[in-house]
């Protein structure tokens, strides 16, 4: 304990009563994006005119449907959490509404249960309390929340670029850039420190998307 907290010391403790209404407020807000998610997957095409057009020019029914958003949502709860204990409680809730609320609008409106892929978000959900406990530490100091944030911005770059030795593409729509830009922005401390972060982060991911389980 004495370890990390050299890393990030937990902020001073607000009351538990409103440490809880902040929770409960994360919890249904992972529930509305569950359900908005899926509502602009399933009911695209009858969406008044105006959000057609906001979806047609940055394809925001694609957008989460894949992993980048839903990343960034998660980083933010947890390093913006006061300890990595409400950071790991908040960032579960967050996924076990959104999750719950996505896949009941799969099975209840849109008639379909992808259980395949149903399966690997709820075994991310059970592993995100874990995951959201040691990114806490990321705004920390030292080379362990360095090499954390370094590893979250790895990640972050591989949602956001499909890339080779002589190409590199946007995946998707410019949303995908500012997931990365919120992802950086959440980790900044100093700009001389952000630097190293991002260098050595996309360093980290050029091995990390040569490792044979890497899903993004």
């Amino acid at each position: 304990m004495e370890f990390l907290n050299r890393i990030r010391t937990p902020e001073k403790p607000v009351s538990v009563k409103k440490q809880i209404f902040i929770t409960i407020g994360i919890l249904f807000f992972g529930i509305f994006m569950g359900v908005f998610s899926k509502f602009l997957d399933h009911r695209q095409a009858e969406l008044p005119e105006f959000f057609q057009m906001i979806d047609s020019a940055v394809d925001l029914h694609n957008f989460f449907g894949e992993f980048g958003p839903w990343i960034l949502i998660a980083v933010l709860i947890s390093v913006y959490s006061t300890s990595p204990l409400w950071s790991a409680v908040r960032v579960f809730l967050f996924f076990a509404g959104m999750v719950s609320s996505y896949y009941l609008y799969c099975y209840y409106v849109a008639g379909f249960f992808p259980r395949s892929y149903a399966m690997i978000w709820v075994g991310f959900t059970f592993l995100s309390p874990f995951l959201a406990w040691v990114c806490w530490y990321a705004r920390g100091k030292g080379i362990f929340a360095f090499l954390l944030s370094a590893g979250i911005i790895s990640v972050l770059i591989n949602t956001t670029f499909a890339y080779g030795i002589l190409y590199l593409h946007l995946r998707g729509s410019i949303l995908n850039l500012l997931v990365l830009a919120g992802g950086i922005a959440a980790l900044y401390q100093s700009f001389r420190q952000i630097l190293w972060t991002v260098g050595v982060g996309a360093a980290f991911a050029v091995l990390l998307q040569m490792t044979p389980f890497f899903l993004f």
